[in-house]
């Protein structure tokens, strides 16, 4: 067995029923719990990132952490990952990638309300908070080896999955492939600029991502729509497609070997909580920077990154992908979603791409980069963070120069280790959530009975 059979065999055990079995199951019981909470407070959320307060403790604004987390979350995911998830599930693939998110913004909602109730400051005055820390205050003392596993697991993340390798691979191909730019090349100007932007902390991280988010966002979006327009006639029976192949499986066609039901129902959820990241507990550590003092406000802000990033950003790469036909080819990762926005954009498609996809991958790195440091801040305190980086900074030099299908095996296996103590305690502290939940909106029913008083004495 080589190296590459083994990591396969591995990622089949931690991406194994007993996984996503907690993953959905942990959306569900909060959903419940919540009272589809993702459902009738989405507008609220929505309204609170332009117009939370920002007047609690933190280093950034709601905004900035948000942009922080989307960082992270909108990247290669959605372009590379939803190409290899359909690419290896069939149309189906984006079925439950779906579900995955519409169970997954409860769980992200949850778990970032957690890091603003237990975060605390470190040593050198920063916000410090995520799963290691509600794990250890909200659940007890006793449960800190739970605590330091996702710490090590978060490492590893930043280090070995989605922090540098997919990344790095993303923006070199991507370079390469349209305007023929060589590996080392890209390599050398990549981590010059990761560098620059990183040694500056959180607060140089949201800057630089609160300006990067939202053009990268839009620009993207608008090139997928555009696709989708070329495509029009073809939109119906995609999404047909996409819902009858999810319970039924796909038949092998052209380049496409063929996928059963279990094949879409795995790469959809894995692919899903890579893009969106919910209960993977990387959302909560930037969410516990903001500047709030409602954990809950923080919870539905960051709620919407899920939304966004999955909803909105993975459908539409999902359906330019089954309406051009392409997943039926030869291609794979990028190069994929590539040939399909080129149907309709055939000469400024591939630039579009190129850039959209370099800046998606660099702040993925920016993001990654933080929430690494504060994994790191946490096992060994503020003095390890300079050699932190230093070892980051080193592996996206040498991000480059890997395979594709190596990289999404460790990326897999990483995120799946990080995973498990983070939904184990946001169960335990569902209870904890459901309180935070109505001290906040019995605040919101409080203030809005004063207001309506005040406008009825006026009257």
């Amino acid at each position: 067995m080589d190296f590459f059979e083994l990591l396969n065999k591995i990622d089949g055990i931690v991406w194994g029923p007993p996984l996503l079995l907690l993953l959905v199951g942990t959306g569900i019981w909060l959903t419940i719990r919540l009272k589809l909470l993702q459902v009738f407070r989405l507008p609220l959320a929505i309204k609170l990132i332009f117009t939370a307060k920002n007047n609690g403790k933190g280093d950034v604004t709601s905004f900035g952490a948000l942009c922080t987390a989307m960082a992270a979350t909108i990247g290669t995911g959605n372009i590379v990952g939803v190409a290899t998830a359909i690419k290896a599930g069939g149309p189906g693939a984006l079925f439950w990638m779906w579900l995955a998110a519409f169970f997954g913004m409860a769980t992200k909602y949850a778990e970032c309300l957690l890091a603003v109730k237990y975060r605390q400051v470190d040593a050198k005055g920063q916000m410090s908070g995520g799963p290691m820390y509600y794990i250890e205050k909200g659940m007890g003392e006793r449960y800190k080896p739970l605590a330091i596993m996702f710490a090590i697991s978060g490492v590893l993340v930043a280090f070995f999955g989605i922090g540098t390798f997919p990344q790095v691979n993303a923006i070199v191909s991507a370079g390469e492939l349209s305007f023929n730019i060589p590996p080392m090349a890209t390599a050398v100007v990549l981590t010059s600029l990761v560098a620059l932007v990183t040694i500056g902390g959180i607060k140089r991280i949201a800057q630089v991502t609160t300006k990067v988010v939202p053009f990268m966002a839009v620009l993207y979006i608008m090139i997928c729509a555009g696709t989708l327009l070329y495509h029009s006639e073809q939109v119906p029976q995609a999404i047909n497609t996409v819902l009858t192949s999810a319970f039924t499986g796909t038949a092998a066609t052209g380049g496409f070997l063929g996928a059963t039901v279990m094949m879409a129902l795995r790469n959809g959820f894995a692919r899903g909580v890579f893009s969106n990241e919910s209960g993977l507990g990387s959302a909560p550590i930037a969410a516990a920077a903001a500047k709030t003092k409602w954990p809950a406000e923080q919870g539905l802000i960051s709620m919407t990154g899920t939304f966004f990033d999955t909803i909105i950003v993975c459908t539409l790469t999902g359906l330019a992908l089954v309406v051009t036909g392409v997943w039926q080819g030869d291609a794979n990762g990028a190069a994929l979603t590539q040939e399909a926005i080129n149907t309709a954009f055939p000469v400024i498609g591939t630039y579009i791409m190129t850039i959209g996809l370099a800046l998606f991958a660099f702040t993925t790195i920016l993001g990654w980069n933080y929430y690494g440091e504060r994994c790191c801040e946490y096992l060994f305190g503020v003095k390890g963070i300079p050699f932190y980086r230093y070892i980051f900074i080193g592996l996206v030099a040498t991000g480059a120069f890997l395979e594709l299908d190596l990289i999404w095996q460790l990326a897999d296996i990483v995120n799946g280790l990080m995973a498990i103590p983070n939904l184990i305690a946001v169960l335990a502290l569902s209870g904890v959530v459901c309180a935070e939940t109505k001290r906040y909106l019995d605040h919101l029913k409080t203030q809005e009975e004063n207001l309506q008083g005040k406008h009825h004495t006026a009257n």
